[in-house]
């Protein structure tokens, strides 16, 4: 019993030495996040993704790029955007982008375990994109894929981040709360959407990494040729990912656990790519576009990692780039709590924090349906004896009035008088 309350203590331990190390990194990443989201304008982008070539593409990644980390995020909107005419490669190419060229993944990336992983991350999605592109056609065919699109259409349409008015110079949003207002809702509906797949993030890396050198020295074939590491990594980074259900920021921590015991640099590249899909997302592709071409698609993503995995390790390989000598033990990543810069920037990072949720709380209401946090004086509304309820979409206001006798447990805050602006 003592040896499992030890492993137990040390897993923990480990987990909240590894959430010092990057807190501040996951608060700035999802604040400049957030808003790019709020301020970028979106919708010229959304009416030119149609077609196959090379420019919707492009602009999918920009858009992507543009937008939240967060993998379930990334596949609502994808799918959006799929039933609104893009084509399935562009839909492929923003939900990479989405999940692979994002400020907080890299800059947890470079914390943890070096910049060379921010710059292959990056690079290697647009390696991706691009591989997936040139291939998308030998996996869907255009009948497979409008059969796709037409379940889409029909799949129940799922929610978008709230997004800013695109009238405003960029000088007006610094001042302006609307717009600041914005910015905290998309910075709050990006941690209730990560924050369980970053908290089991770092409890799988305390715990994993209490596994002793044998088992890393076995499962990665750490005496085998540099080739077959190489090759194996890329194969079984992906498999591990999948296992996981871990994914966006929150399987970060994880690889830099796989990283200390020994898994290539290949390996590390193909498990942060695997984040689109593990076990509860491909559930998701089944359920928005049927078996078929959820099973091509997520053919189509696990050959493009596990290729995009060696290529990138091959380029950094012959620039130099891979980290060489002794590897970072496992103490070496998860730190230490000390009075240093981390401290300072920890605590900037929990101002921040507090001060975005704030907003969200003095300007924002409960969406009874869905449960998201609403800007009331933006937010679609419906009165009901006597009270004022507040929808994140039309969607969910209609599922209000359908029978709003489901939702009668949900609390109603005394009406408060919303910013002077105006109702989407």
């Amino acid at each position: 019993m003592t040896a499992v309350l030890g492993v137990l203590w040390h897993g923990v331990r480990d987990a909240l030495l590894m959430a010092w190390e990057v807190w501040w990194a996951l608060a700035f990443g999802f604040l400049i996040s957030a808003i790019v989201q709020a301020w970028v304008p979106r919708e010229r982008i959304e009416r030119a993704l149609s077609g196959d070539g090379v420019t919707p593409i492009a602009k999918a990644t920009g858009l992507g790029a543009a937008s939240s980390s967060c993998s379930y995020a990334a596949i609502a909107i994808a799918k959006s955007l799929f039933t609104k005419g893009a084509s399935g490669s562009s839909a492929l190419a923003f939900q990479f982008a989405s999940t692979n060229l994002v400020w907080e993944l890299g800059l947890v990336l470079w914390v943890l375990i070096g910049w060379q992983f921010t710059l292959a991350e990056y690079v290697g999605g647009i390696v991706m994109i691009a591989l997936m592109a040139v291939l998308f056609r030998t996996f869907v065919s255009r009948r497979l894929e409008e059969q796709a699109r037409e379940h889409a259409q029909e799949a129940e349409t799922g929610h978008q981040h709230h997004m800013a008015g695109e009238t405003m110079s960029w000088r007006q949003r610094l001042s302006s709360a609307s717009a600041w207002s914005d910015v905290a809702h998309n910075f709050r509906g990006d941690w209730l959407m990560l924050y369980k797949e970053i908290a089991i993030g770092f409890l799988l890396a305390g715990f994993v990494a209490q596994l002793g050198d044998g088992f890393f020295n076995g499962l990665f074939l750490t005496g085998s040729p540099h080739a077959v590491q190489v090759i194996w990594g890329a194969f079984i980074g992906p498999i591990i990912a999948v296992l996981s259900f871990v994914c966006s920021v929150g399987n970060v921590p994880l690889a830099a656990v796989l990283w200390s015991g020994g898994i290539s640099f290949a390996g590390v590249m193909a498990f942060i790519f695997a984040d689109l899909i593990i076990v509860p997302i491909l559930i998701v592709y089944r359920k928005y576009y049927g078996n078929r071409y959820a099973l091509r698609i997520t053919a189509l993503m696990f050959v493009t990692m596990v290729i995009a995995a060696l290529i990138i390790d091959a380029l950094f390989s012959g620039l130099g780039l891979i980290p060489s000598g002794p590897r970072p033990s496992r103490a070496d990543i998860f730190g230490s709590v000390a009075f240093n810069y981390k401290l300072v920037l920890n605590v900037l990072g929990l101002v921040i924090f507090a001060a975005l949720f704030a907003l969200t709380a003095r300007r924002g209401a409960t969406d009874p349906v869905c449960g998201m946090t609403v800007d009331r004086g933006k937010a679609v509304t419906t009165q009901r004896d006597g009270h004022t309820y507040y929808f994140c979409s039309e969607h969910c206001q209609h599922a209000f009035k359908a029978d709003p006798d489901q939702y009668r447990h949900v609390d109603v805050p005394p009406d408060r008088p919303p910013a002077a602006h105006a109702h989407h």
